[in-house]
C-alpha cells in the first residue's frame, strides 16, 4: 500500500508542475492550429478542391509546407506529448473533486484522452521526419491486414462501433455543454463565457458527427468486406460530400471543427489544467 500511496503522490506533484501546465495550454494552441487547418481541408472537401486528406495528418502536412511550419510542426509534436503526459495522470490520479462512479468514468476518458494525443505526437513527429503519413491508406492497410486474420471482421466491426460510439457521445458532450465544467468560467467575462459555450457546442457537435460517420463505415467496410471503405475521417468527409445536400453538411462540419479550433485558443487560457 505504501508504494501506491508513494507512486500516486509522485504522480500528483508531477501533475502540479507548473512546466507541464505551461507545455500543456501551448499544445492547445498548437491542437486549434491542427484544427483550423482541418477544418480548411474539409471546406475544400465540400468544394471538391482537396487532393490532401482530410484529417489531422493532412493538416499537419499542410502546415509543414508553409514557411517555418516544420518548425511549428515540431513545436505541436512536443505540446500534444505534454498534453497526453497531463491526462495520463489524470488518468492515474486525477479527477478528485468527482466521486464513486463518476470519478472512473472522467479517468476513463482521460486515459482515451492520452491515446488521441500520443497519436497526434507521432503523426506530428512522422510529417517532420517526411515519414509516410497518410493515416487514411494506414488505417485502409490495417483494415485488410485484421480482416485476412480468423475473427479480424468482428475486430474491425466492434473497432467501428466503438468510433461511432466515441462520435455520438462527443455530440452529446457538446450540445449538453458538459466540456464548460472544465474552463475557469469565473476569470471569464460573460461575453467570453457565451463565446466559450457557443465555439464549444459547435465545436464537439461537428467532431463527434465525423467520427460517428467514420465509425458507421468501418462497420460497413467488415460487413461488406471491403477496407477501401475504412479510410478514415478522410473518407468519411468525402462520403458526406456524396450526399444529398452533402456540400452544405460538410460545409457546416467544417465550421464546425474550425470553431473548436478557436476554442482550442480560448482553452489554452481557461482550461483546468
Amino acid at each position: 500500500m505504501s508504494l501506491t500511496r508513494n507512486a500516486e503522490a509522485t504522480a500528483a506533484r508531477t501533475a502540479d508542475s507548473r512546466w507541464l501546465e505551461l507545455l500543456a495550454r501551448a499544445g492547445f494552441i498548437g491542437y486549434g492550429i491542427v484544427h483550423l487547418l482541418f477544418g480548411w481541408l474539409a471546406l475544400q472537401i465540400a468544394f471538391g478542391n482537396s487532393s490532401n486528406d482530410g484529417d489531422q495528418s493532412g493538416a499537419l502536412r499542410t502546415l509543414a509546407a508553409q514557411p517555418m511550419g516544420q518548425f511549428l510542426v515540431i513545436a505541436i509534436a512536443v505540446g500534444m506529448l505534454a498534453m497526453a503526459i497531463w491526462q495520463a495522470l489524470e488518468a492515474a490520479v486525477g479527477h478528485r473533486t468527482e466521486r464513486g462512479n463518476d470519478r472512473l468514468k472522467e479517468r476513463i476518458v482521460s486515459a482515451a484522452r492520452t491515446l488521441i494525443y500520443l497519436w497526434l505526437a507521432w503523426t506530428a513527429w512522422k510529417v517532420f521526419s517526411d515519414a509516410n503519413s497518410d493515416s487514411a491508406s494506414q488505417q485502409q492497410g490495417l483494415t485488410a491486414r485484421l480482416m485476412e486474420s480468423t475473427g479480424g471482421r468482428w475486430l474491425v466491426g466492434l473497432a467501428g462501433l466503438v468510433l461511432m460510439g466515441i462520435g455520438i457521445g462527443m455530440a452529446i458532450y457538446g450540445l449538453k455543454k458538459k466540456f464548460m465544467k472544465r474552463l475557469k468560467t469565473g476569470e471569464m467575462s460573460a461575453k467570453t463565457r457565451q463565446l466559450a459555450r457557443r465555439l464549444g457546442m459547435a465545436g464537439y457537435a461537428s467532431r463527434g458527427v465525423a467520427f460517428a460517420v467514420t465509425g458507421l463505415l468501418v462497420i460497413l467496410a467488415a460487413v461488406n468486406y471491403d477496407p477501401e471503405k475504412a479510410r478514415g475521417l478522410d473518407a468519411a468527409l468525402r462520403t458526406l460530400r456524396e450526399q444529398a445536400f452533402g456540400t452544405i453538411l460538410l460545409t457546416l462540419i467544417a465550421l464546425g471543427i474550425a470553431a473548436f479550433g478557436v476554442y482550442c485558443f480560448l482553452q489554452s487560457r481557461y482550461r483546468k489544467v
